[in-house]
C-alpha cells in the first residue's frame, strides 16, 4: 500500500481513535499519528517505523502484524489478546511531531491521564521525552522508570521509534520497551 504526497496531506489534522481494549495491560503512548497513521488507521504505521519491530523483538508480541496498512482482524485480536494498546498524547496528525503547540501537549497529557484512569493499565510507556517533558510539566524528566505516575499507573518514558530517532535501533528499542512489558506481565 502506497501514498501521493497530495494523498497523505489529505490526511493532516485527522484523528484516529486509540487502539485499547478492557483489560489492557501495557498502554504505549506516541506523541500523535503521522500522516500515515491517518491514512491507514493504523499506530505507527509508517513503513520503516520501528515500534512494531521492537515489539517483537523483546517478545511482547508474536509475530510482526501488517502495519503499513489497516490492521487486520486477526492482526487486532493479536495485539489485544497480547496485553497492549495504543494511544497518543494529541489525536491530531501532522507530518511531524514539532508542529504540535506546547499547549496541545499539554491538554492532550490531561486527557491522556483521565483514559489511563479510566483503562487502569499496569504500565504505560511514553516514546517521547521532549513531548513527555512538554505535555507533563516535567523538564528535567531522563529516559526510564518515572517518579511520577500517571493516574496512579507505572509509567516509563521511552525512546520514540521514528526513523527521525536515528541512533537507537529496533533491538535497543526492544531492550527499553521490555521493562514495562515486564512490570505489565505482558513478557517475563
Amino acid at each position: 500500500m502506497g501514498f501521493t504526497r497530495a494523498e497523505l496531506e489529505s490526511f493532516r489534522d485527522a484523528t484516529i481513535p486509540p487502539l485499547v481494549e478492557p483489560g489492557v495491560r501495557l498502554l504505549f503512548v506516541g506523541i500523535n499519528p503521522g500522516l500515515w497513521t491517518a491514512a491507514t488507521g493504523t499506530p505507527f504505521a509508517r513503513p520503516g517505523n520501528r515500534f512494531w519491530p521492537a515489539l517483537v523483538t523483546a517478545g511482547i508480541l508474536p509475530r510482526l502484524p501488517r502495519y503499513a496498512e489497516p490492521l487486520s482482524a486477526d492482526d487486532r485480536r493479536m495485539i489485544f489478546d497480547a496485553g497492549v494498546g495504543v494511544d497518543n498524547l494529541v489525536a491530531r496528525a501532522t507530518v511531524r511531531a514539532d508542529e504540535l503547540s506546547r499547549d496541545e501537549l499539554r491538554t492532550g497529557a490531561t486527557a491522556l491521564a483521565d483514559r489511563v484512569g479510566a483503562w487502569r493499565p499496569r504500565a504505560v510507556a511514553v516514546v517521547g521525552l521532549t513531548a513527555y517533558r512538554q505535555g507533563f510539566g516535567r523538564p528535567r524528566a531522563v529516559a526510564g522508570r518515572q517518579d511520577d505516575d500517571i493516574a496512579g499507573v507505572a509509567t516509563w518514558v521511552l525512546p520514540n521509534p521514528s526513523g527521525l530517532n536515528a541512533h537507537d535501533t529496533v533491538e535497543s528499542l526492544a531492550r527499553a520497551y521490555a521493562g514495562p512489558a515486564r512490570a505489565a506481565g505482558v513478557i517475563g
